[in-house]
């Protein structure tokens, strides 16, 4: 099927200015870009939406995703853990509340739960469910208890050979990307994101045996130490980061085209404003959220000066921090990092895109229609984008997942 999207002000997810146009899409591809003034009348389509001057961009991609934190703006759960039936339900749930919200593609993060994600991914793809396009991950593999906190992780054993056992399983279980959580984390066990969790034995044979499995590994590391172990085994995304020392930064930069980064700035920003009841103590999160934010402040405008790929999503799913809300990080790398909204939303698009490894992120001939009409210009007011309603189209593939209403061409 051929439609037109016409009358829209494009921003192709590259940074560059908007410019008035129409996008021709055939099938799950964009077949091409029409300037202002183009004649209309010699396109064939079998459909054409009127975009009334308002923006066409890429959807949007979550670099740091977890489906299997529970908590949605359309059903919030007060426990982290959750029955295996009801586990699968939040998951689908929660897919289709990121694509509801523009997230067309998401790259996991973690799981808390074996095979959920892999089945999911199997499930968007074949129609059977919405949601964006999944990177799938299996369980966050950390030492037995190292986090503080049961998440499921606990299995394989320590050394180099447990290690590789554990990517061949998760090569048998189809997932994609491998989490590996190398840094502590203050905010479950105060006092240990400078902890590191694995020996180099570990991680080297880690990285060796990823790469035999067609794996990509995402790194938790938080310390200058664990930023060198996880880029020394060639992992695809790095999150947090925050106590990157000078050292830390000049190996970042050195090795810019070969990881991608995501700081997630949404949890740190939603703890410091959740107000818990009595009975629940948020003090160390508050705590670690305001050192990672102060840090971060001057850590994420230097790597971006410096190159590096800065890529948005902010361990959403909690409670205090549900899916649905994810587009408020374009809003924190606004305010907290001093991004231009167009910075900010070619972050979440373009480089969201090359972190995917497909034709996505981008309004470019041949890329896959994934493509989001919003009220208004998100250059201008990049806030437009945490409101749904403002979202008039949807479309994932080519396939509409929310329009308005779109008239058949006559004959």
């Amino acid at each position: 099927m051929r439609q037109l999207i016409h009358d829209v002000r494009i921003f192709d997810g590259s940074g560059a200015a908007s410019a008035p146009g129409s996008v021709l899409i055939d099938g799950d591809q964009i077949a091409a870009i029409l300037p202002e003034g183009a004649d209309l009348t010699t396109i064939t389509s079998d459909t054409r939406i009127d975009g009334r001057g308002n923006t066409l961009m890429p959807g949007m991609v979550d670099a740091h995703c977890h489906l299997t934190w529970g908590s949605s703006v359309e059903h919030i759960y007060h426990q982290f853990i959750l029955p295996p039936e009801e586990l699968k339900t939040a998951a689908w749930r929660n897919a289709r509340v990121l694509l509801d919200h523009g997230f067309t593609s998401a790259y996991s993060a973690g799981a808390l739960g074996e095979n959920i994600e892999a089945a999911l991914a199997c499930a968007i793809e074949a129609g059977e469910t919405a949601g964006p396009r999944l990177i799938p991950s299996t369980l966050e593999r950390s030492p037995e208890g190292e986090q503080g906190v049961e998440t499921g992780d606990v299995f394989n054993g320590r050394g180099p050979d447990a290690m590789r056992a554990f990517m061949d399983h998760c090569r048998d279980t189809r997932v994609k990307s491998v989490k590996l959580v190398i840094s502590g984390e203050d905010a479950l066990k105060p006092g240990s994101a400078q902890d590191i969790l694995y020996s180099d034995e570990e991680i080297e044979a880690a990285g060796e045996a990823a790469k035999e499995n067609g794996l990509w590994i995402a790194a938790h590391t938080y310390s200058t130490r664990a930023i060198e172990m996880a880029i020394r085994a060639g992992a695809r995304i790095l999150y947090h980061c925050s106590f990157a020392d000078e050292a830390a930064i000049d190996l970042m930069a050195a090795h810019k085209a070969d990881f991608f980064y995501a700081p997630g700035p949404g949890v740190s920003v939603a703890a410091l404003e959740a107000t818990p009841p009595p009975h629940i103590d948020m003090g160390a999160m508050k705590a670690s959220a305001t050192q990672r934010l102060q840090l971060e402040a001057n850590l994420v405008p230097e790597l971006k000066r410096r190159g590096v790929r800065i890529l948005i999503g902010g361990d959403y799913g909690f409670p205090f921090n549900p899916h649905g809300r994810n587009a408020r990080d374009l809003q924190h790398f606004v305010d907290y990092y001093g991004f231009t909204p167009a910075e900010a939303l070619s972050a979440a698009t373009m480089l969201g895109g090359q972190l995917m490894g497909q034709q996505v992120g981008l309004i470019r001939e041949n890329y896959l229609a994934d493509l989001l009409l919003v009220d208004g210009d998100p250059t201008q007011d990049i806030a437009i984008l945490q409101d749904p309603a403002r979202l008039t189209v949807i479309m994932q593939g080519g396939r509409l997942h929310k329009a308005p209403a779109a008239q058949p061409v006559s004959a």
